[in-house]
């Protein structure tokens, strides 16, 4: 248990740079602050100021958390040795994050009560948290604050109670999956990187299963196939001929008859059932 614990400071650190520098850094963030909840907070005017103090705010904390134990405590202190983890000896003092555990909890505390707010009187705007980027507040926003603020109490429980921490045993190797399993969740929380992982996700998923392609011939809508025949070079080629909406369609063979007047003719469409490639239309005009 100490070597999850003794990690939550790196964790917390790690996210409250990021979102930090972000603020400090990013011109199209503090661009698009008076588009967040935080201008309809403190109204358009004081968004980039006070978005720039949350972000000080934030460094500060993580900083905090990635000093050396020497400067919150004394000597003896700093160099208390706790047990081997995963093969490496982790020496932590117990009080040498507390500071930056209190401060992290309460900064957590703050986001989640921030996202309440921006839920409730601004549901269509972006928390402007760590990144720029237009989606509103969800579950997911609220998953993330939720978690860091749950890393900042076991931080804080290992620098004020470092024997109830020690007196928990994990098998060999559960730590690190633990850890690693934490900085994943709170990646894939962060919707600001949603274009880098999920977005090229969705599109391979649809590479791969082509839903339109693959799907049964009898559950293809109607709707479907007249959009795929609007844009065929077929259907450019006689719509100037049509003089009727559909008249007829019937499926046979996988394809989708469709039935036009066309003046003193028939105009008989071949829609394929299965693909989405315009070009495979065919028509042809017969004598009514």
């Amino acid at each position: 248990m100490n070597g999850i614990a003794a990690s939550q400071p790196y964790v917390i650190a790690f996210f409250l740079l990021w979102a930090g520098l972000m603020k400090l850094l990013s011109r199209r963030m503090r661009a698009q602050a008076g588009q967040t909840a935080l201008a309809r907070l403190t109204g358009p005017a004081r968004a980039v100021p006070v978005l720039r103090l949350v972000g000080l705010a934030e460094v500060a904390v993580a900083t905090a958390l990635l000093l050396p134990a020497r400067l919150f405590g004394g000597a003896s202190d700093a160099l208390l040795p706790t047990p081997v983890v995963g093969g490496a000896a982790a020496v932590l003092s117990p009080s040498a994050h507390l500071v930056g555990g209190v401060a992290a909890m309460l900064l957590s505390a703050g986001f989640l009560a921030y996202l309440v707010y921006a839920h409730v009187a601004a549901p269509t705007a972006s928390c402007g948290c760590l990144g720029a980027h237009a989606k509103p507040v969800d579950a997911r926003s609220f998953a993330r604050a939720g978690l860091l603020l749950a890393a900042a109490l076991i931080t804080v429980l290992l620098a004020a109670a470092p024997g109830l921490v020690l007196a928990v045993t994990l098998p060999a190797g559960l730590p690190e999956v633990v850890v690693l399993a934490e900085i994943a969740a709170l990646l894939v929380l962060s919707s600001e990187l949603d274009r880098y992982w999920l977005v090229p996700l969705r599109r391979l998923l649809v590479r791969l299963r082509r839903p339109l392609a693959l799907a049964p011939t009898g559950s293809v809508p109607l709707e479907a196939s007249l959009h795929l025949l609007r844009r065929s070079p077929a259907y450019c080629s006689a719509s100037a001929q049509l003089t009727s909406d559909v008249r007829d369609t019937w499926d046979e063979d996988g394809l989708r008859f469709v039935v036009y007047g066309a003046r003193d003719r028939t105009a008989v469409f071949a829609v394929p059932l299965v693909g989405d490639d315009p070009r495979a239309v065919k028509v042809a005009l017969v004598n009514a």
